[in-house]
């Protein structure tokens, strides 16, 4: 495929920003190789620089449920952008925002909107330390919860992606704060709850993650590590800034069937702005400032452009909830297709799914954790996505990273892109 122009855009990108991208994952980095520079997308396509045209799995990450500029969202931000960009003062569409997030997820009493997923997160942990007056927080190896101090810390996504998932900038203090758990491993929790006994204010985690590639919390897992932060009083706040709206209408809370104090969110509630969220229980929000003594504030918080889309896509989920029958079965189709295609391929690599994420690990143990998912052959990871990139499939540049499959994909493009895969495990194997 051509990369002529990409290659002339990322040697002029890397003179002026660090890496030659605004985010650490899209400079191939783990795959090697030039990134593609994109100038549009539509439906389930993405077009580069070059003209090359692209099957995306990516999706912006997420928040593309329904494909590239789909015509509603459009319509919504053409509406709202001739009545302003931004006022900096309240607006109807903030209200109606959260009455809606509030009727979609019911564990969500109050809502604050924030202008990104990591804003969010790092917002919920400030307010449940002012909520429990107490400072230290639970994490899990692997889950990626933004690019706050506190998190990174034996992090997921970029950060374990380019080994370095302890950033330097990160105080001795804050790093001593966090304490690090073993997802879906209830001792481990139980273990560091007893050696800091009244001291944790809160537990996150990502309930199915997507940081490390897919990997679902075991339902006994879970159960127990919500009974466990009730009786500890510790607040349990689940970070669904990526699982939110995606994989059902209330998260991956509704597929657990376990409801958290708090939750974040972002991706896919600014219909493909940037945006975030993070609520929960009534008593815990009502510490947030003006209401309580938790400060947090945001000059753009809230901006009508992101909340329009957002109400957008929002109030489409809710009026058409048979969009996650259609997700199921075209996630389903692509899962069975490539399985078919690694096992005709000789190898019994792991694909992990739920609903519309999906992550091939190139290792033949059950992937259910850090340690395990670690175990992925990465060089093999970056031969294959090559391979399905000349083929026209555009994949997560990362084999820390879930694919994400929208309603715009057609049968047609999900066979296209089974073929890709049998033929390029045949090139690489």
């Amino acid at each position: 495929m051509k990369n002529e122009k990409s290659q002339e855009l990322f040697e002029r990108a890397q003179k002026l920003i660090p890496g030659g991208v605004n985010s650490p994952v899209r400079a191939f980095k783990s795959v090697g190789g030039t990134p593609l520079f994109i100038t549009r997308g539509e439906g389930s396509r993405m077009y580069d620089a070059d003209g090359n045209v692209l099957i995306d799995y990516i999706g912006s990450w997420g928040p593309h449920l329904f494909g590239h500029n789909p015509p509603f969202i459009k319509e919504a931000l053409l509406k709202a952008l001739e009545d302003g960009t931004s006022f900096g003062a309240p607006t109807e569409i903030e209200v109606k925002m959260a009455e809606l997030i509030c009727d979609l997820v019911p564990s969500v009493e109050m809502v604050r909107m924030v202008n990104s997923g990591t804003e969010a997160t790092m917002s919920a942990i400030r307010v449940a330390r002012g909520f429990t007056g107490k400072e230290k927080i639970i994490k899990f190896e692997g889950c990626y919860h933004g690019h706050g101090d506190f998190f990174l810390i034996k992090a997921g996504s970029g950060a374990l992606t380019f080994g370095v998932p302890t950033s330097p900038g990160v105080t001795k203090g804050t790093a001593a704060d966090t304490l690090l758990a073993e997802f879906n491993n209830i001792e481990s929790v139980k273990k560091i709850i007893s050696q800091n006994k009244g001291e944790i204010a809160a537990l996150i985690l990502e309930p199915i993650v997507g940081n490390m590639g897919t990997v679902r919390a075991d339902d006994d897992f879970i159960k127990e590590l919500r009974d466990l932060c009730s009786e500890e009083k510790i607040v349990l706040i689940f970070d669904e800034v990526m699982t939110g709206f995606r994989v059902a209408a209330g998260g991956a809370q509704e597929i657990l069937g376990v409801k958290p104090d708090m939750t974040t969110f972002g991706k896919i509630i600014g219909g493909g702005l940037p945006v975030g969220a993070y609520g929960g229980k009534r008593e815990i929000m009502e510490m947030v400032s003006p209401v309580g003594p938790v400060y947090q504030a945001g000059t753009l918080s809230g901006n009508p452009l992101a909340m329009n889309a957002g109400y957008a896509a929002l109030s489409y989920i809710k009026n058409n909830p048979e969009i996650y029958n259609e997700l199921e079965s075209k996630s389903a189709r692509l899962e069975d297709g490539i399985k078919n295609a690694v096992k005709e391929a000789g190898k019994n690599f792991q694909l992990n799914r739920v609903g519309s994420m999906m992550t091939l690990f190139f290792t033949e143990e059950p992937v259910f954790d850090f340690k395990t998912a670690i175990k992925s052959d990465t060089e093999l990871f970056g031969k294959f996505f090559h391979s399905m990139l000349k083929r026209g499939v555009y994949l997560p540049p990362a084999q820390f990273e879930a694919l994400f499959v929208s309603t715009a994909h057609s049968d047609d493009e999900i066979d296209a892109t089974i073929k890709a895969a049998e033929e390029s495990l045949k090139e690489i194997l």
